[in-house]
């Protein structure tokens, strides 16, 4: 009886212990669920915050991207800017070397036609006067080819073809170099002697050795003269 007994007070605590047991198990498995339910909330909120991050950084990006496009569409319109400004510079520069071109062949035709001209004014002016001497010449080969023994006849002939040069060399614009009785002039007179006569005032012309002229008020050939000191 008391065995009995024994083995269900025995039975009776196994069975309080089981009971403590599988409520300890319970608290315990709802502790785990309860854990678990924690990682999972934390899972979800680092997931969110790794979403919201990656989200953040794609929208970055993408942002990013659209400023760099912006970039480059600004960059390109530029560079066509610069492209077209070259293309307008390159072309005033083949216009400017054109012109530069033209000019100078316009200005080598000039030099070329000046120089015609003044050789074409030389040999005018040349047989202008080449004509009003031929008459003089006439009347040298007239004297020359005369019969006339008379040297006085001959004498009056000279002197009439003088004249005749003196004449053509005045209408010219050609005349003589006035020296004696002048005072010297070094841009007009050429003093090859000097002589002391106190009858004389100083730097006074005494002598003419060869005459000057000059073509209007350019000297051809300077009087050759002698000075009194």
């Amino acid at each position: 009886m008391t065995e009995e007994k024994n083995k269900k007070v025995d039975k009776e605590s196994v069975s309080a212990d089981d009971v403590k047991s599988e409520k300890a198990g319970e608290a315990a498995s709802a502790a785990n669920i309860k854990d678990e339910k924690a990682n999972k909330a934390e899972e979800a909120e680092g997931k969110k915050e790794v979403e919201s991050s990656q989200s953040s950084e794609k929208a970055k990006e993408k942002a990013e991207g659209a400023g760099d496009n912006k970039t480059v569409d600004a960059l390109k319109d530029k560079v066509q800017t610069l492209d077209s400004e070259l293309k307008e510079k390159d072309k005033q520069l083949s216009q400017y070397i054109e012109l530069a071109q033209r000019i100078k062949a316009e200005f080598d035709n000039y030099k070329k036609r000046t120089i015609r001209e003044k050789e074409q004014l030389y040999t005018d002016i040349s047989a202008n006067v080449i004509l009003k001497l031929l008459p003089v010449v006439d009347n040298l080969e007239r004297a020359v080819s005369s019969d006339a023994s008379d040297g006085k006849s001959i004498l009056e002939g000279l002197k009439m073809i003088l004249k005749q040069i003196k004449d053509v060399l005045c209408k010219e614009g050609v005349e003589e170099i006035q020296s004696v009785g002048k005072n010297f002039d070094p841009n007009l007179h050429n003093a090859v002697m000097h002589i002391e006569d106190k009858s004389y005032k100083a730097n006074t012309i005494v002598e003419e050795f060869q005459k000057g002229y000059k073509l209007k008020d350019k000297v051809i050939r300077h009087s050759m003269v002698k000075v009194a000191n």
